[in-house]
């Protein structure tokens, strides 16, 4: 081979390299940032739901007992929201329920803003709705645990 056909070989192979890296095929580094940036935003998001946002309910701080007043749910309501966010909070780092948790959040949350826009004016709207979208990157990318998930269970029940 000369030297021209091996400079051309060579750039050959480094665009090959490239339109792969382009077309957007993950490197195995690339992978691994994603999975420690969704294991970082599913412990994130499972101390917020468990520890932040369901404790004042579940203590009866008097601002969430004045929201739930004004929604009309009262304490059952206040005390069953609460109980929904701590299960969910842990269950998003628990793998295997990962998924079916997020899913379930992300119903919460679709919730808490109807709640918020039709009780409350639109108070605090957004929040449910900007935790709306990491719930469903979390519920998206761990799908795979939902079906481990039903195999453990079918697996159990027989």
């Amino acid at each position: 081979m000369t030297t021209t056909a091996a400079s051309a070989s060579a750039a050959a192979g480094a665009t090959t390299s490239t339109r792969a890296t382009i077309a957007g095929a993950p490197t195995a580094a690339g992978r691994r940032s994603v999975r420690i940036a969704l294991r970082t935003v599913q412990v994130v998001l499972g101390l917020f739901f468990a520890l932040a946002s369901a404790a004042p309910k579940l203590i009866a701080h008097p601002t969430a007992v004045e929201t739930f007043e004004r929604i009309g749910w009262g304490d059952p309501g206040m005390y069953t929201i609460g109980a929904l966010e701590v299960l969910g909070g842990i269950a998003l780092l628990i793998p295997v329920l990962s998924s079916v948790s997020a899913t379930a959040l992300v119903g919460l949350m679709i919730g808490a803003f109807v709640a918020s826009v039709a009780a409350l004016g639109g108070e605090n709207a957004a929040t449910p709705l900007i935790l709306i979208l990491p719930l469903a990157w979390i519920a998206w990318a761990r799908r795979g645990q939902t079906t481990e998930l039903l195999r453990l269970l079918v697996r159990r029940g027989e």
